[in-house]
C-alpha cells in the first residue's frame, strides 16, 4: 500500500511518518511525489478543508502511473481558544498572516488573554484526516486534545502552538512532551490511529 500525505508542512509530515509508523505501507510527502497541489481551503470547518486537500492531491495521483493506486492522507488542524470565540481555529495557521513567526504568534494569544485566568483559558488542538482511496471513496476521522494557554512559551519540542498550549495533567506544555509521549495523546495522533483503523478495515473488506 502506498500513502501520500498531502502537506507542505515538514514538521507536520515528520509527525504523521510516526504515527503511522507501523502500517504496512510506504508514506511519501505530496512533494516526494512531485505534486505541488495547492488547492484553496475555503471550508468551513477542519474536516471541509482535509477533503479538499486529499482530493486536490488524489486527482494529481490519479493521472500519475506510479502513483495512481496511492491512497492520499490529508489533515487540517488548528487551535481554538474558547474565551476568543474559536479563534484563531480553521485560520490557525494563516492567524497574522502566513510568513509570521510562531514566536509573534503566540505571544499574540498570550496578549490577548491578559485578565483571564485558570479554566477560562480552556482551548483544544482539533485535528480532521481525510482519506481519499483510489476507488475514489473518502474516509474521515477526527480528533482532540483539550488543555489551556499558558502565559509565557515553554518547551523546544514539538511546533507551531505546542509552546503555549499547557497540559494540566502532566503540568507541562505540549511543547515540553517528548515526540512519542505528545503522537500519543495529540489530537493528530487520536485522528490517525482511528484513521489507520478504518484503512485497515477498507483493505479488509475489499480484498
Amino acid at each position: 500500500m502506498k500513502v501520500i500525505v498531502a502537506t507542505g508542512n515538514k514538521d507536520k509530515a515528520k509527525e504523521i511518518r510516526e504515527i503511522l509508523r507501523d502500517m504496512d505501507a510506504g508514506v511519501t510527502t505530496m512533494k516526494e511525489a512531485g505534486f505541488f497541489a495547492q488547492p484553496e481551503e475555503n471550508g468551513s470547518t477542519f474536516l471541509e478543508n482535509a477533503i479538499i486537500k486529499a482530493k486536490a492531491v488524489a486527482e494529481e495521483a490519479a493521472r500519475d502511473e506510479i502513483w495512481k493506486d496511492a491512497i492520499v492522507i490529508a489533515d487540517d488542524s488548528g487551535l481554538v481558544i474558547d474565551a476568543l470565540n474559536g479563534e484563531p481555529g480553521i485560520y490557525s495557521a494563516r492567524y497574522l498572516g502566513h510568513d509570521t513567526s510562531y514566536r509573534v504568534k503566540n505571544a499574540d494569544l498570550i496578549r490577548r488573554l491578559e485578565g483571564v485566568s485558570g479554566r477560562e483559558r480552556s482551548a483544544r488542538f482539533i485535528c480532521a484526516v481525510a482519506a481519499v482511496c483510489p476507488d475514489g471513496r473518502v474516509l474521515t476521522a477526527e480528533g482532540a486534545m483539550e488543555g489551556q494557554i499558558g502565559y509565557e512559551e515553554q518547551g523546544e519540542n514539538g511546533f507551531g502552538y505546542d509552546p503555549i498550549f499547557y497540559l494540566p495533567e502532566f503540568d507541562c506544555t505540549s511543547a515540553q512532551l517528548s515526540p512519542e509521549d505528545k503522537n500519543s495523546i495529540s489530537h493528530r495522533g487520536k485522528a490517525l490511529r482511528a484513521m489507520r483503523e478504518k484503512l485497515g478495515v477498507s483493505l479488509e473488506e475489499n480484498r
